[in-house]
This record gives C-alpha cells, structure tokens and sequence, in this order.
C-alpha cells in the first residue's frame, strides 16, 4: 500500500497519520533507516502521546502492508502488470518489471482512492501539515536507534508538493515512477509503459475492494486497537481522579 491508502482512515489523528507514512517517507530521505513493527511496539506507549501516536501508525503500516501483500489481487495483478511490463520493454529484466508491476498496483490503488475521494486527500494533507516535524524526527530516532536526518525537511516538501493528486494523470504519474526508479537504481522509465496505464487502472479499481484490508474506515489491527483502549483507559482514570 502506498501514503493515502495507509493514512485515509486516520485523517482526523495527525500524529498516527504521520506514523503510517514514516517508512515510505524514510525510503526517500533515509534508506539505512529502518522502523521495523518490533521496535515501534516498544514505543507505542512512550509518555509524550505524539511519540507514541506515530509508533502506532508505524504498526499500523507495516499491518497493512502484511494484509495487502498476501492479497490475490495483489499478487494477480502485480503478475499481470509484471508481465505486460516485459513485452512492452523486450523483456529488458533490466528495467525492472518485477519492482514496476508491484509499485504499480500500490500507485493505482491510490490514484482510484484519491479520485473517488478528493476532499479526503486535502484533509490528509492538512492533517500533516498540523504535525511539528521536530516530533517526528525524534519519534523516529526514538524507535530505529539512530537520527534520520532530512527527515523535517522531507515532510514541509511532502505537503507543499502534494504530489499524490499527480497519479490521475498518466504522464504525471509516469514522471513519478520515473522518480522512484532513479532512487533505488533503476534506469529510467521506458515510454512504452504509458500505454499500459489506461487498462491498469481499471483493472485496479475493478479490484479495490479486494486490495483494502475489511472495515478500512475503522480498522486498526489488534495491537494498534490495545494501545488505544490503553490510552482510553488511562485518560478516564485520570478524569475520575
């Protein structure tokens, strides 16, 4: 899953809406960085309420990711697309058809998502806009064990640029994978594969339902869901105190 398809439940929590965008945000700006699911459990309950609001949206990521990636639709369609990918670029291994056909189906997902919900995705960004990224860069030390730096600057660049509305574009969506492939050494992107995104997008929205975890609206999975209760607990404690 990619940035909106995480965070679209919880536009109304900036600090866990941050936390279900940190590792994708990490693989930008900080590679070496990692926030694995362990090591964010151990802070999901640190004292300042931010900091442990995003540990948990990092639990929730990496739960979703989990769901979405033991999907059939997921693996059909990113198969297909690996595939289709092949013949319009010579079979070239090169270009990666395997990591395109994958990120593809998580760029689409959004892209449906997005065009089905507009004024969600401009709630999304004022959620993050809201946050003090000086937080998150101390969440995150806090978790991985070691600074990420750029990580701020990455953030005021990820909502002034607002660059998940650029998918329903083909061309602009071409030019964002193209991005994608120059960070992690891949060449550049064949222009073949611009003919190809008509009918993917529609296989991907034909097969939404299917690529969401259940309940997406509510679902937060159990050890995000305990951690809540936790906190619910904890404040009408204090109340009665």
């Amino acid at each position: 899953m990619n940035y909106f398809a995480h965070g679209r439940p919880f536009v109304a929590d900036p600090y866990f809406l941050a936390g279900t965008a940190v590792p994708d945000w990490l693989g930008v700006v900080a590679r070496k960085v990692r926030v694995r699911r362990p090591q964010a459990e151990r802070v999901a309950g640190a004292s300042d309420p931010r900091v442990a609001a995003v540990a948990r949206g990092i639990v929730q990521h990496h739960a979703d990711d989990a769901w979405f990636h033991q999907t059939t639709a997921f693996a059909e369609l990113s198969s297909r697309f690996c595939l289709q990918i092949r013949d319009a670029v010579a079979d070239d291994a090169s270009l990666g058809p395997h990591f395109l056909g994958h990120i593809l189906v998580e760029l689409l997902l959004d892209a449906v998502l997005v065009a089905e919900e507009p004024a969600r995705l401009d709630a999304y960004y004022l959620s993050l806009a809201a946050v003090d990224s000086a937080v998150i860069e101390a969440a995150v030390a806090e978790i991985a064990g070691v600074p990420a730096a750029g990580l701020g600057e990455l953030i005021g660049r990820f909502c002034s640029e607002r660059f998940l509305s650029d998918y329903q574009d083909d061309a602009k969506l071409m030019f964002r994978v193209g991005q994608v492939l120059r960070r992690v050494g891949l060449p550049p992107i064949a222009a073949a594969l611009a003919g190809l995104l008509p009918d993917a997008r529609r296989m991907v929205a034909a097969r939404q339902a299917e690529l969401l975890p259940p309940d997406n609206e509510s679902s937060r999975g159990d050890f995000v869901k305990k951690w809540d209760r936790h906190r619910a607990d904890n404040e009408l404690g204090n109340k009665r105190g």
